[in-house]
């Protein structure tokens, strides 16, 4: 998860991108967790390993209190796609092994590696809070709970926070802070599950959809 935002606006910091130099880091510390904690990870990454596909609409604020709207789409493992709502004329598209960032404006895409990047976290299967991912933070208060992980082996790149309700259990929320500390909140509402989604949503050419190529 490194090396992203250089050439990108900050609107494509929502889950695909953080900034990133590369360079000696020390180890990350580890949250402490009570085994009520480890049991409820286990619960949460068994929830997120359940979905298979996902919509949902998203409100997207950034560091500097700019605020955008858009739809998302995912089909794991592997694929999401984000579309923002006008002005913004930005798509982004995870097809499993990349990550397109189109301006419709401009007409220029951008390609990166999913693995480089905080989607691959929630994209890959299985998810789990171990490995190449340290749990840096878990707090669990009152109806909502919040974890937070960073890549182990190059924890300064950046950290990922995810919220979620307890009961009923629901992804609410993402928070990726870059590693220069410039923060995004990416919000999520109308939730729906194992939908039927039409496989060219996360095909490359989609993105061209309506243009002129």
């Amino acid at each position: 998860m490194r090396r992203f935002l250089q050439r990108c606006p900050a609107i494509g910091a929502a889950f695909f991108f953080f900034i990133g130099i590369s360079m000696a880091s020390a180890a990350p510390v580890p949250a402490p967790l009570t085994p009520h904690d480890t049991l409820l990870l286990q619960r949460i990454a068994a929830y997120m390993n359940d979905i298979s596909t996902m919509t949902a609409d998203f409100q997207q604020i950034a560091g500097s209190g700019a605020v955008s709207t858009g739809q998302v789409w995912v089909s794991r493992p592997g694929r999401m796609r984000f579309a923002y709502n006008p002005p913004d004329p930005i798509v982004l598209l995870a097809d499993a092994t990349s990550v397109y960032y189109f301006d419709k404006q401009l007409d220029q895409v951008s390609k990166y590696d999913l693995r480089q990047t905080p989607a691959w976290f929630f994209l890959r299967d299985p998810i789990s809070f171990g490995g190449d991912v340290t749990v840096t933070q878990f707090q669990e208060v009152g109806n909502v709970m919040r974890v937070s992980v960073v890549e182990t082996a190059e924890p300064d790149a950046g950290s990922l926070t995810l919220v979620f309700t307890e009961n009923p259990l629901a992804l609410r929320q993402w928070i990726v802070v870059d590693q220069q500390g410039k923060t995004t909140t990416v919000s999520l509402s109308g939730l729906r599950f194992g939908v039927a989604l039409d496989p060219r949503l996360f095909q490359y050419q989609s993105l061209f959809a309506g243009s002129n190529r």
